[in-house]
């Protein structure tokens, strides 16, 4: 089963960091994601940009709405993702559970919902 691990972390401790203590993050990160690719259980994995980088859209009305920035308001942020393949969610939460950068926030295991066609959908 596929699981969508969502870094979440705290941008004003990621930023508040220095050029060392993020290469050493960035480094150990690599390396998990080399782990868990060489173990058969990495899909993909990215970084995200900052959330100075972040648009919105919505739908409204009939209408597209643009606005700059995050959905929400929070001191946690999605800083980038881990799509996983685990047996089931204990092995997926084992495996997010060294995400190194856990420790500035959390992860967000959720399963991911395969949708299929509907038959009776036209084509």
């Amino acid at each position: 089963m596929k699981y969508l691990c969502m870094v979440i972390v705290d941008e004003k401790k990621l930023n508040a960091m220095s050029d060392s203590e993020r290469r050493k993050l960035d480094s150990e990160s690599l390396a998990y994601d080399d782990t868990l690719r060489k173990a058969g259980h990495l899909l993909a994995a990215q970084a995200l940009q900052g959330i100075e980088t972040a648009t919105t859209i919505r739908h409204n009305g009939g209408k597209i709405s643009v606005t700059d920035g995050p959905f929400a308001e929070t001191n946690e942020q999605i800083g980038g993702f881990v799509l996983i393949e685990a047996c089931d969610l204990d092995e997926a939460i084992r495996l997010a559970s060294n995400i190194p950068p856990m420790r500035l926030g959390c992860v967000e295991v959720r399963p991911i919902m395969e949708l299929t066609p509907n038959a009776d959908a036209p084509a």
